[in-house]
């Protein structure tokens, strides 16, 4: 195989995510993993991602298709969905942090009343049991049992049964236990290693080093395990150094074949799809810096709260900040450069606003 070119990198991480568009459930199992986001801009991450990969997708279609799927909301290396038979590879999970037993005395109070009841709102469990509240990750306050109930899914003891108006509806769930031998754990984590491989690659070796970090918030009771399955991986992935930078690809794969060809789409990306979500890759193929300014201060953002990626050919050229009021898309672009003259473009960026009227019309 020749040593592929930066050129040849840019093409193969557009072409290897943006497969041809399949079944709902078909384009989950490919990306192994998609990232939530609750924040509608003009729609969900997880709906934004998918609206590239599944045929004739539209915002909601998810949450609304859910029960029906083989699929769970879940953790990896963030919160988002992916196959149920992934679940295997974290669970039953051990939290870093142990609960006291005020808290564990809680959760199974809590957890037989959902036992008893069935599928339950949070409103309901916090109707019976009045937890208050308490201090979140960011310092404000939140609702207690929310709070709880956050951990107690985290924990497996809990699953996500479906949503009501985006709140998580919760079912008791027992996990079957895993392989817990040395060898089973080793398996597992050389698992989830590949996983995260091939949803993100090509990676810098640093972007390779943290997401196995960050298997620590899916796993981590597999932590050691993991940064052991990292040393045998870059021994036994395909890499290639260019300009300092030593990049990772499945051995399998050929980031220098024809086949990675760009199309003649405009597409306009999630912040957190898998093209654009590795900022340190972002910047070494495409030249410039993206940022999720969504919690950042109005007053401080460059690219706008909810900036997607617009991607032509295989270059990120620049982004789109999209609302959406009584059925029309109002995008304001902003480009690195400049505008692309081409009428060829302009007629692809049409196309893809008026796909995106179609997704947003059918939430």
């Amino acid at each position: 195989m020749a040593a592929p070119t930066l050129d040849d990198l840019r093409r193969y991480a557009v072409a290897r995510t943006l497969f041809k568009a399949t079944t709902l459930p078909g384009a989950i199992r490919r990306l192994g993993f998609v990232q939530a986001d609750p924040i509608r801009a003009p729609a969900r991450a997880q709906d934004l991602t998918l609206r590239h990969r599944v045929k004739d997708y539209r915002a909601g279609d998810l949450e609304r298709r859910y029960t029906r799927l083989p699929i769970e909301e879940d953790c990896l290396v963030n919160y988002g969905f992916l196959p149920r038979e992934h679940l295997a590879l974290m669970h039953p999970r051990e939290a870093r942090r142990a609960w006291d037993a005020e808290t564990r005395r809680k959760a199974a109070d809590v957890l037989a009343f959902v036992r008893e009841h069935g599928q339950v709102h949070p409103r309901q469990v916090d109707v019976h049991f009045a937890h208050g509240r308490v201090t979140n990750y960011w310092g404000g306050s939140s609702n207690a049992t929310t709070h709880l109930l956050d951990g107690m899914h985290y924990r497996g003891l809990l699953r996500v049964a479906r949503r009501d108006s985006g709140t998580r509806i919760y079912e008791a769930v027992t996990h079957a236990p895993g392989d817990d031998s040395p060898a089973g754990r080793a398996q597992r984590a050389a698992a989830l290693v590949d996983l995260v491989v091939r949803k993100y690659a090509p990676l810098p070796a640093t972007s390779l080093t943290y997401l196995i970090r960050l298997l620590g918030y899916g796993a981590p009771q597999l932590a050691p395990q993991a940064q052991a399955a990292l040393r045998q991986a870059r021994e036994q992935l395909a890499s290639c150094r260019i300009d300092g930078t030593t990049w990772y690809w499945p051995a399998d794969e050929n980031p220098a074949s024809r086949r990675h060809a760009p199309d003649e789409a405009v597409r306009l990306l999630a912040p957190f799809d898998p093209v654009v979500w590795d900022r340190r890759r972002f910047e070494l193929l495409w030249g410039w810096r993206y940022t999720f300014e969504a919690y950042v201060p109005a007053s401080k953002r460059r690219l706008g709260y909810y900036a997607l990626p617009l991607l032509w050919h295989d270059r990120v050229i620049g982004w789109a900040n999209i609302s959406a009021r009584e059925g029309r898309l109002q995008p304001a672009f902003g480009y690195v450069q400049r505008k692309p003259r081409d009428v060829a473009f302009g007629a692809a960026l049409d196309d893809e606003l008026e796909r995106m009227t179609r997704f947003v019309a059918g939430r």
